[in-house]
């Protein structure tokens, strides 16, 4: 793990000396300071996990200091020294916001005690705020849903592969589960209690997203007014989802290729090499093969981000899974949304099976709680689902050639056709594109060889 970065301001050499040298050799990484003014500079500069300050000191004194540190809403301890007799200045130093004061002359261990006791509870805090986000969510494998073979291959290739630390590449359309699927990997691997870090490379203007990334140094440009951590510091020793991979600008590929292969940044604008621990999972609806062809995605991070690839399969591919799915939402939304709903009735649960889900599970997910939001009674009926899952086939769809008027020909084109549809809806299943049909599964047997027309062999 990296060394803890602890800030020392005291106008004594002997006693800045001192700590520097005992605190060095604990395994701290020490910078000092002789005053406020300096120290403030520090700050800016670099990011602090822990300070030790001087309360008595020349021009700018230890109390002013945190005062004014408190108003640019520091976020690491800041522990007080004071010399004998100096209480009552010490607990205002309390009341202001420093985590704890220690009176000279003090013993080594007193003071290694009230810095290990700083960081605890600062690991305590940072904990706290990780399980209030992650409050009911579980991310086991019973909760991603899925009882097709589809989905039990998936499963089992997460159990395989969460822990190692070799790079993942999610790859699947929109609203398929990936953050889901990252975020299993990472709570059922060895890193679990250690941060998972998420971002999406789209979402972020390109000239803030190296920022976001790497972290940078006051003055790298004009909105950096003091130095702050970027993701991959944040995600040290954990996790770091790099959702929509697919959209990093060139030039900052070529950065995170290096991060892959020296496990080490530099924030913008600094000059110090920084080595971090994070595993990267990495998702994408594009097809990085075809992009890497086209020029737009780097062949040797591509290479580097594909060690293990996943493609989730898109919710058509899964028919067996909806009925699953939909009563997870259901029991969800009735809890989150206060809603008495218990079910749908016989038309929504066909409209629901016969519908090709494009948004794949995201969109089921919607569909529901509209129509449970909809819902007059216990039951969602037809008229409580979007539109798009009510359509039927168009007038447009059912068009013939005006050059072919031949009833038998035109009417086994259509029969092929809606073959073909059934087909797709229900990813290849015959059975259920049989019912879809309103024929007997032998009878689409036969129609599938005299198309020739492909179909999942489902009995």
């Amino acid at each position: 793990m990296a060394k803890k970065k602890l800030l020392v301001v005291d106008d004594e050499d002997s006693m800045r000396h001192m700590l520097q040298s005992m605190l060095s050799k604990e395994g701290y990484s020490v910078k000092v300071a002789a005053n406020g003014e300096e120290a403030i500079k520090s700050i800016d500069e670099d990011v602090f996990d822990l300070m030790l300050c001087d309360i008595k000191m020349p021009g700018m004194d230890g109390l002013t200091l945190l005062k004014a540190l408190m108003k640019r809403g520091i976020s690491f301890p800041v522990i007080m020294m004071s010399a004998y007799g100096a209480l009552d200045t010490a607990v205002e130093a309390i009341k202001e916001g420093a985590y704890d004061y220690i009176s000279k002359p003090f013993n080594n261990d007193a003071i290694l005690l009230t810095l290990k006791k700083a960081e605890e509870r600062e690991r305590l805090a940072r904990e706290n705020v990780r399980l209030r986000q992650e409050v009911e969510k579980s991310f086991s494998f019973e909760n991603i849903i899925g009882k097709s073979s589809k989905m039990q291959e998936l499963f089992n290739k997460i159990k395989k592969i969460a822990n190692v630390k070799s790079t993942v590449l999610i790859m699947g359309e929109s609203g398929t589960g990936k953050e889901l699927v990252a975020r299993a990997i990472h709570y059922n691997s060895g890193r679990k209690n250690e941060p998972f870090v998420a971002i999406n490379c789209g979402a972020i203007p390109e000239n803030l997203i190296e920022s976001e990334l790497f972290g940078h140094v006051k003055g790298a440009f004009t909105d950096a007014v003091s130095a702050r951590r970027g993701l991959f510091e944040e995600a040290h020793g954990g996790t770091l989802f790099l959702d929509e991979i697919g959209e990093l600008p060139l030039n900052l590929q070529v950065k995170l290729l290096r991060v892959l292969q020296e496990s080490e940044i530099k924030r913008v604008g600094g000059t110090t090499t920084i080595k971090v621990d994070v595993r990267i999972v990495a998702a994408t609806t594009r097809n990085l093969a075809e992009e890497v062809k086209e020029g737009r995605f780097r062949d040797d991070l591509f290479y580097r981000l594909n060690v293990l690839p996943m493609v989730l399969p898109p919710l058509r591919e899964r028919m067996d899974d909806v009925p699953l799915l939909m009563n997870h939402f259901i029991h969800k939304f009735r809890d989150t949304l206060n809603l008495e709903v218990e079910g749908v009735d016989h038309d929504s649960l066909e409209l629901i099976l016969n519908y090709s889900w494009p948004g794949n599970v995201r969109e089921l997910e919607n569909a529901i709680e509209r129509g449970m939001v909809m819902a007059e009674g216990k039951l969602i009926v037809a008229d409580d689902l979007p539109a798009d899952i009510k359509s039927k086939p168009t007038a447009e769809s059912m068009q013939v050639d005006d050059g072919n008027l031949s009833i038998k020909k035109n009417c086994s084109a259509m029969e092929e056709k809606l073959i073909r549809k059934a087909l797709e809806k229900t990813g290849g299943n015959r059975t259920k594109a049989a019912k879809l049909l309103e024929i007997s599964h032998r009878a689409l047997i036969y129609k599938i060889k005299d198309y020739n027309v492909e179909g999942k062999k489902t009995a």
